[in-house]
């Protein structure tokens, strides 16, 4: 009978626990991610801003429809082949994009970085992995085209991560983005729930996954299943470059070789032998940053 009592108390502590993480834990994961910022930065580099490197800077503040400000930076070259819209990845900020910056702006091209909603120095209250994200897109892009003093040319996006899932979900739906390189995207918000569900708490009950979605999208006003890239790379009318370390622990190359085999041509796919989720560019080097100069020179002229 102890035995059985034991028993008893180890299993409600474990429906506790996991109450917890489905019901409370995993949507404030999920929804409030960390925010990285200057400070974290700080410890690593100097390069915290573009004119720290030596670029032309504007800070700009543009704000979304639904009224949050996101936190932005602008680095115009006077003579433009066009612009290319960073977006970072999850928990991330506008920062993680310098290095590519100072790369695209030395090949002639307008950059535009900012802080996605919650993150960075941005508003917002809530992430939802592109399904508001994606009309942030637009609205950047609004605001990029109306400035009369900006030579705008074509307009490109390079996300990664998150950001890379964002960028296609952003071209599905605007006509104006002329090209998208995807690094490290995952296929639906349902699938890349259960790999950190695992990850995280070592459980990969897609039942916790469920429920943990089903409160977030009451929480945070937006549907789950709707955030597919798998699906969105479908619809683009544009070039799109997919990009992936081959040892990737976070979000698995698998993903990226299906949005490849979904997606109608043009399309390429560039895989990094030695990479992992946050050292694609750097160990990519010259092969990486030849292939995606060509790719923006051909979309972009």
């Amino acid at each position: 009978m102890p035995f059985l009592y034991a028993l008893i108390a180890i299993l409600f502590l474990f429906l506790l626990n996991a109450a917890f993480v489905t019901l409370i834990l995993g949507p404030l994961i999920l929804l409030q991610p960390h925010r990285r910022g200057k400070d974290w930065y700080a410890r690593l580099t100097h390069n915290l801003e573009p004119q720290s490197s030596g670029l032309p800077q504007e800070d700009v503040l543009v704000t979304t429809p639904d009224g949050v400000h996101l936190s932005c930076w602008l680095v115009a070259h006077k003579k433009a082949r066009g612009t290319i819209i960073y977006l970072h990845g999850v928990g991330d900020c506008k920062i993680a994009g310098l290095d590519l910056t100072a790369f695209l702006f030395s090949h002639g091209y307008n950059v535009f970085l900012y802080d996605s909603r919650h993150h960075g120095e941005s508003g917002g209250k809530y992430c939802t992995y592109g399904f508001f994200e994606k009309h942030d897109v637009s609205t950047v892009i609004d605001y990029l085209q109306q400035r009369e003093d900006l030579n705008t040319g074509k307009i490109g996006v390079f996300g990664t991560s998150m950001g890379a899932a964002v960028a296609i979900q952003a071209a599905a739906v605007d006509v104006r983005i002329a090209s998208v390189v995807a690094e490290a995207s995952f296929t639906t918000l349902r699938s890349i729930a259960v790999d950190y569900q695992r990850r995280l708490i070592k459980l990969p009950w897609h039942f916790l996954r469920n429920v943990a979605l089903a409160r977030s999208q009451v929480v945070a006003g937006f549907k789950a299943r709707l955030v597919a890239p798998i699906d969105d790379v479908k619809k683009l009318h544009c070039p799109i470059l997919l990009v992936h370390g081959l040892q990737d622990t976070f979000i698995d190359v698998q993903y990226s070789k299906e949005l490849f085999q979904a997606a109608h041509d043009p399309k390429q796919l560039l895989l990094i032998d030695g990479a992992n989720h946050t050292n694609v560019w750097e160990v990519g080097g010259t092969n990486y940053e030849n292939s995606l100069a060509d790719f923006f020179k051909s979309t972009l002229q």
